[in-house]
C-alpha cells in the first residue's frame, strides 16, 4: 500500500494482487487495485477491479474511471451505456464533473464535437473552482475550439489561466488560439 501512496501505481499491483487473493471480498483491495490498474494503463484489470468494487459497496464515484477504461479498450458503445446509466444516478458534483470531462472527451475522440459541447460546457467561470471544475473546463475549452468557437475558448482558458495552474495540454490550446 506504500507504493500506491508513493503513487507509484505499477510497483502496487503485485502486492495488491496478492491482498486481493486473501481478501477478495474487501472492497478497499479492489478499489486500490483498480485505480493502480487504471494509473498503469492496465486497463481491463482496471475495468475489472472497479466494476467489482461497485458491485461491492454500490458506490458509483468510479464510473468515470470505468468509462475512461471502456474508451481506451475502443468500447464506444459501452462508454455510451455507462454514460447513460450513470445519468439515471443521482452522483456527486465531482463525479458529475469528472464523468461529463470522460464522456465530453471519448464525444471529440469521435469527432463529435458539438455533441460534446453541451456534456461539458461550463456554468459560470467562478473564481475558486474545484479540480474536478477545472478538468471540465480545460475539456469544454478543447471543446469549444474542435467545435469552431474561439471565443468560448479563449474565455476558458483566459479562466484557467487566473487559476495559475497548467494542465497537459493547455499550450497547445493557447497556440491554437493565438
Amino acid at each position: 500500500m506504500a507504493d500506491f501512496a508513493d503513487e507509484r501505481y505499477r510497483a502496487a499491483l503485485p502486492e495488491l494482487r496478492k491482498a486481493k487473493k486473501l481478501s477478495p471480498r474487501s472492497s478497499v483491495i479492489r478499489e486500490l487495485l483498480g485505480l493502480s490498474a487504471y494509473r498503469a494503463g492496465q486497463w481491463e484489470e482496471a475495468l475489472r477491479e472497479l466494476r467489482t468494487f461497485r458491485r461491492i459497496t454500490g458506490d458509483l464515484i468510479h464510473m468515470p474511471v470505468e468509462m475512461d477504461c471502456l474508451r481506451a479498450l475502443d468500447r464506444p458503445d459501452d462508454v455510451v451505456k455507462t454514460w447513460e446509466r450513470l445519468q439515471s444516478h443521482d452522483v456527486s458534483p465531482a463525479v458529475n464533473h469528472e464523468a461529463r470531462v470522460v464522456y465530453a472527451s471519448f464525444l471529440l475522440d469521435q469527432g463529435k464535437p458539438r455533441e460534446a459541447w453541451p456534456i461539458v460546457k461550463p456554468g459560470r467561470l467562478i473564481a475558486s473552482p474545484t479540480e474536478a471544475e477545472l478538468r471540465r473546463w480545460f475539456v469544454a475549452a478543447r471543446v469549444a475550439l474542435e467545435a469552431g468557437d474561439k471565443d468560448a475558448a479563449r474565455r476558458i482558458v483566459a479562466a484557467l489561466d487566473e487559476q495559475e495552474l497548467d494542465f497537459e495540454g493547455v499550450d497547445e490550446l493557447r497556440a491554437a488560439l493565438s
